[in-house]
């Protein structure tokens, strides 16, 4: 039996350990746009209400947060070591590129890597992506969960955080709003070749499952940045307020 500790190391673990970490990040996705989606709302209460409930889960929200920023760090600490080694084994190949380009200027990076392995524009900037959504997280943090405080009082007479008008002033400034939806864009981007190849990664393809998966991940994607795009944009327009809609 392999050691977790060999596992863990080998290059077959870290593919392993990055599909997996991966598909559990795109879980936490899904149910985070499902909750923002209350802003949506023209009542404050619904988004306040769950926001409310996860802020006072006590001891199992820090379990639950220690977890989710183990699974970030293990999904980042992984991509790192595979891009540098993948990296490490092409510097030939590197070599070659910026040879041919220089003598050549018709010279073109070949798109599709063959078989199972599509090279995309997303594919080979997922490095890239994936850290600027980890800046982007530690910031969305700061700017609501540890953000300013404003208090309100429920319809039901509780008294507690109203993050549904701190969300609201901030998707006011227009510069904010488009920083969220050029990030959302670009997260739709990773999401569409991370999902699929994840499954890869776990060892999971075929020649009828590959190219579902891959179609799945693209819809899935799809589905995510639109969601995420529109929140934004809609919270900035306010858009019951211009239909008169607003109490």
């Amino acid at each position: 039996m392999i050691r977790f500790s060999t596992l863990v190391l080998s290059s077959v673990g870290k593919k392993i350990f990055m599909g997996l970490s991966g598909l559990m990040l795109s879980g936490f996705i899904v149910v985070h746009l499902l909750g923002n989606l209350t802003l949506l709302s023209p009542d404050r209460d619904p988004f306040n209400t769950y926001a409310h409930f996860l802020l006072n889960l006590g001891t199992a929200i820090y379990v639950a947060e220690i977890i989710l920023a183990a699974i970030f760090l293990t999904h980042f600490t992984y991509a790192i070591m595979i891009t540098f080694e993948n990296w490490r084994a092409r510097p030939s190949r590197l070599i070659t590129l910026f040879y041919w380009k220089a003598r050549d200027k018709r010279y073109k990076m070949v798109t599709n890597a063959g078989h199972t392995s599509k090279k995309t524009w997303a594919s080979s900037t997922m490095i890239w992506t994936g850290l600027l959504i980890i800046v982007f997280t530690i910031l969305h943090l700061l700017d609501f969960k540890y953000g300013e405080i404003l208090m309100y009082t429920t319809a039901d007479g509780h008294f507690i955080r109203d993050l549904f008008e701190t969300v609201y002033r901030f998707f006011s400034n227009v510069v904010n709003v488009v920083f969220y939806v050029v990030v959302m864009i670009l997260l739709g981007f990773h999401l569409s070749h991370g999902f699929w190849s994840a499954f890869q990664s776990l060892g999971l393809n075929g020649k009828t499952f590959t190219p579902f998966v891959r179609v799945v991940g693209y819809i899935f994607a799809i589905i995510m940045a639109i969601g995420f795009v529109f929140i934004p944009i809609f919270v900035h327009l306010d858009i019951y307020n211009i239909l008169g809609g607003a109490q």
